[in-house]
């Protein structure tokens, strides 16, 4: 069945049991070298059998292990091949690899990746400026981006690169509670540049963030409910 697959095709292996006296032929088309051995793959004298409800069955022959799995149409799974015995459970293996392929898709569509930010000075930039601009980095780094500063030396300022070292190494500082230098300041053509990352992570800041604004909606909600009402009283008649 296998001969006439390309060479350079993964390869496949189709499984199957025969469940005696009902003629139920049981297979698995697709499972990959990498996947755990299955059923009849299972290729040593006895297993610690777990059940398909996650029950502690105990040591049995591989042959009562699958005697166990065709009984109940289901698979034998070796989930711990390394150990002694090894450990095998009865489950639908469909099933299963579904559901894994299932949370991998999930994790990789909830993958937050880190942005790498630019950020520009002029060697003669003024304190209002700077300070728009750090306050720029610090939002950057807050949310879990890299940021990439960039000091511009323009005519002769190139003449004077420790200006430019000093403007970063003081930006540096003035940032670090929320990140740390990754890339040194270097020059790099009429420009030097250095890279700060941040002490969070992309996930976590952002995990953060949510938690920072729900504990701000539910203290505007609270405010709103305690808020007392005035009643006006009627005035008095004379």
């Amino acid at each position: 069945m296998m001969a006439g697959l390309p060479k350079n095709l993964q390869f496949c292996a189709f499984i199957g049991t025969f469940a005696h006296g009902r003629g139920h032929f049981r297979h698995v088309i697709g499972a990959t070298i990498s996947d755990p051995r299955i059923n009849e793959r299972i290729r040593v004298s006895e297993v610690r059998l777990v059940g398909p409800a996650g029950e502690q069955v105990g040591v049995v022959r591989i042959e009562e292990a699958l005697r166990m799995a065709q009984e109940a149409d289901l698979d034998l799974v070796e989930v711990a091949p390394n150990s002694k015995p090894p450990v095998a459970k009865i489950m639908d293996y469909g099933k299963f690899k579904y559901e894994a392929a299932q949370k991998v898709r999930e994790a990789r569509k909830n993958q937050v990746n880190t942005v790498l930010k630019t950020v520009r000075f002029g060697l003669k930039i003024d304190d209002h400026d700077y300070g728009t601009k750090r306050g720029q980095i610090e939002k950057f780094l807050k949310a879990g981006d890299k940021v990439k500063v960039i000091v511009v030396f323009r005519g002769r300022e190139q003449s004077r690169p420790e200006m430019g070292i000093k403007l970063l190494q003081k930006l540096a500082e003035e940032v670090n509670t929320l990140g740390s230098v990754e890339s040194n300041p270097s020059i790099d053509g009429r420009n030097m540049v250095m890279v700060i990352g941040p002490l969070k992570n992309k996930a976590d800041a952002k995990a953060e963030a949510k938690r920072a604004a729900d504990k701000a909606n539910s203290a505007a909600a609270a405010s709103q409910t305690t808020e007392p009402t005035v009643s006006a009283e009627p005035a008095e008649q004379n």
